[in-house]
């Protein structure tokens, strides 16, 4: 099993450590319900090393990225980043991942941890064009600071003016001494903050100073489990769990991250324009408990006759509204905001409503 920079520094906390994506990661350290709203109200820290990371440069690197994402790569200007996704050939989801434009040749993909392979390998499958591209996933250490207070935390180890930075952009820095760290407004939490990139071997030395600028607001590390319920609590998708290699863009809700532009020739274009023509059979759906209970991956969900109309993809108790919510796919025209619908557990038909994402406003 691979650990990460910070592996050690997670043990002497006294994090419960599981395996996950082949790493050995931390799942909590105090708790989940504390370390949710740590990051709600204040600022924590996720090592997310086990992310993956590939260059893309040359003079064909647009071209490249342009192919392989459903987003319009043209929008980007050096120092934005975009959310989109690898489409797979056959109207589903390889992997979603952030595309970081360095300059107009020079492109940072970041993937999914369990997904580094596969998507290795089908990055270089579609490279007809001969882009030069490099997997560095093994030599990146990457540190989520998320939290309204986490970029005044940030701003202490850095000359560089990072508190006005905006939603999705990033620059190159020197942090705490440290030069050349990648520095983004990214997130996958909904309540603002940063991700770091760096060398393996300055990590530690980051993680500490971090730790000791973050005193004064009260910062501690969080684990896997509250990045999983605050990403939900936000209506995010996650691999896996909400999207995957049988579910399209269209009916994941990401028609947003899917540009059909001039141009805009990426893989599976045609089906995926005409499922948003058509439209689909299903919907990523978020709706929220009425009855007590909890929903979770599989469940089904079901009409007031028990009809089988769908299947929960994601699903917790929110920390921080205290009441059942998840996502599932739901057949069109049961799926309309306010209807109610019924997740089945353990043979009972529980009550639940359809919501607009987010569930949590904050």
């Amino acid at each position: 099993m691979k650990t990460t920079a910070f592996t050690s520094i997670h043990e002497s906390l006294g994090a419960k450590m599981v395996p996950f994506a082949g790493y050995n990661m931390p799942v909590t350290f105090e708790g989940i319900n504390i370390e949710h709203e740590t990051v709600r109200k204040g600022v924590g820290v996720f090592d997310v090393s086990h992310m993956g990371e590939f260059w893309v440069k040359g003079p064909k690197a647009f071209e490249f990225v342009q192919k392989i994402s459903t987003n319009d790569v043209a929008k980007l200007t050096d120092g934005k980043i975009q959310y989109t996704c690898f489409p797979n050939g056959k109207g589903g989801i390889v992997d979603d991942f952030l595309t970081y434009r360095i300059n107009e040749e020079t492109y940072l993909l970041v993937v999914n941890a369990a997904n580094i392979d596969k998507d290795w390998a089908w990055c270089n499958k579609q490279n007809t064009m001969g882009a030069d591209l490099y997997n560095a996933s093994d030599e990146i250490a990457q540190l989520a600071i998320q939290g309204p207070n986490a970029l005044k935390v940030m701003q202490k180890l850095t000359s560089s003016n990072v508190v006005d930075m905006e939603y999705y952009t990033f620059q190159k820095l020197m942090l705490a001494g440290v030069e050349d760290i990648i520095f983004s407004t990214t997130g996958y939490t909904g309540s603002g903050g940063c991700e770091i990139y760096m060398e393996n071997n300055d990590g530690p030395r980051i993680y500490q100073a971090l730790m000791e600028a973050g005193k004064e607001f009260d910062i501690k590390p969080i684990g896997l489990a509250a990045r999983d319920t605050l990403r939900l609590e936000m209506g995010f998708c996650l691999y896996g769990n909400d999207i995957n290699d049988t579910t399209s863009p269209i009916e994941a809700g990401l028609g947003w991250i899917t540009k059909f532009v001039d141009g805009n020739n990426f893989i599976d274009r045609p089906l995926l324009e005409k499922q948003k023509t058509e439209g689909v059979s299903r919907k990523l759906t978020a709706f929220e408990m009425i009855d007590k209970g909890i929903p979770r991956q599989h469940y089904e969900i079901c009409d007031a006759d028990g009809n089988m109309i769908g299947e929960v993809t994601s699903g917790t108790m929110s920390p921080m509204l205290k009441v059942g919510i998840g996502m599932g796919y739901i057949k069109t025209g049961f799926n309309k905001l306010d209807m109610e619908v019924y997740i089945k557990v353990r043979d009972k038909l529980l009550k639940a409503k359809v919501v607009k994402l987010p569930f949590y406003k904050g």
